[in-house]
């Protein structure tokens, strides 16, 4: 329950498309958004989280939205389920259901608004592990839960076996220090904050749970791939580079602006399901200057992906003996 085999890079959160009239699921769409994202270097998906809107949806939907994903992905990438609910019950049969559905593992995080204390968190994360075997990877998001966990609580989770990763979106990039001393390097972290991911990065991380990769999946991709081969002027360029977008994602409550942002790039509707509302007027002009920027060098990147990959296919083909 506790590997997450050798999983490193970006990884984006999914938004979860809905028609713009009825607000029922638009799997196709989300099954394009997903293919995109793994054509263009994520190292996993996540499914229903907090930028999926999984709040706003019924357990049933959720799951249809995980099948279709796992179908997009056919295998190439991990798909880990967003876990969350305010009692521990409802989160437990998510975690059953994203089992048999197929996923690779959980993203659970705190039960929003009951503020439980340390104790009743842990519990609530050693039930989730109990009843569905999948590795978890533990979200602290206390701006959206309303509590954090401690550092302490985090490395009881791990001596317990119960945790094989956290999405760390506190933006303490002082974090990962601390909680290698207490956990070892063997705890993956991963950055929950794109607007300090690249930090994370050199404090020790192991990639983003992101945001910002549902709009530019290669550009995000390609920078965790800069880091990894100590190419510092490059990694300094896609920072710089992503900054103002990562800025302007979080003009409005997430994931209002992604959606705008994909909207744009004619990927899916820019509609959200109440209480939120699609983007204003000015978080559209401040995303459409930003994206003017940065989806040719997006492009440009997709693009030699793209062509590395058939490449490789003709080289692997001219290899192939004959029958």
């Amino acid at each position: 329950m506790r590997s997450f085999a050798e999983l490193r890079g970006s990884i984006p959160a999914l938004v979860t498309p809905f028609d713009p009239d009825s607000l029922e699921l638009d799997l196709l769409a989300l099954a394009d958004l997903a293919d995109r994202a793994v054509l263009r270097g994520a190292a996993a998906l996540v499914v229903c989280g907090t930028t999926g809107e999984a709040p706003a949806m019924r357990p049933d939907e959720q799951t249809r939205a995980l099948h279709a994903v796992i179908e997009a992905v056919a295998g190439r990438v991990p798909v880990i389920a967003g876990i969350g609910a305010p009692c521990t019950e409802s989160a437990v049969a998510l975690a059953e259901a994203a089992g048999h559905a197929g996923a690779a593992g959980l993203l659970v995080a705190a039960p929003p608004y009951v503020r439980p204390g340390q104790e009743g968190l842990r519990a609530h994360i050693r039930a989730v592990v109990s009843r569905s075997g999948l590795p978890v990877m533990l979200y602290d998001v206390p701006s959206r839960a309303a509590v954090a966990f401690t550092d302490e609580t985090i490395a009881r989770l791990w001596e317990e076996g119960a945790i094989a990763a956290i999405k760390d979106a506190t933006a303490d990039l002082a974090r990962p220090t601390r909680l290698r001393g207490l956990c070892g390097p063997e705890l993956l972290q991963f950055s929950g904050d794109d607007g300090t991911a690249a930090a994370h990065l050199a404090m020790g991380g192991m990639g983003c749970v992101s945001v910002t990769a549902n709009v530019t999946p290669a550009l995000c991709a390609a920078l965790d791939d800069a880091w990894r081969a100590g190419d510092l002027h490059r990694f300094g360029e896609l920072r710089d580079l992503l900054a103002p977008l990562h800025a302007a994602l979080f003009a409005e409550t997430n994931p209002v602006p992604v959606k705008a942002a994909l909207h744009l790039l004619s990927l899916c509707a820019p509609t959200p399901r109440l209480p939120l509302l699609k983007a204003g007027e000015a978080t559209m002009a401040l995303l459409a200057r930003n994206m003017a920027e940065i989806t040719p060098e997006e492009e440009t990147r997709a693009r030699a992906m793209a062509r590395a990959r058939e490449l490789k296919a003709a080289a692997l083909h001219w290899r192939r003996p004959a029958a």
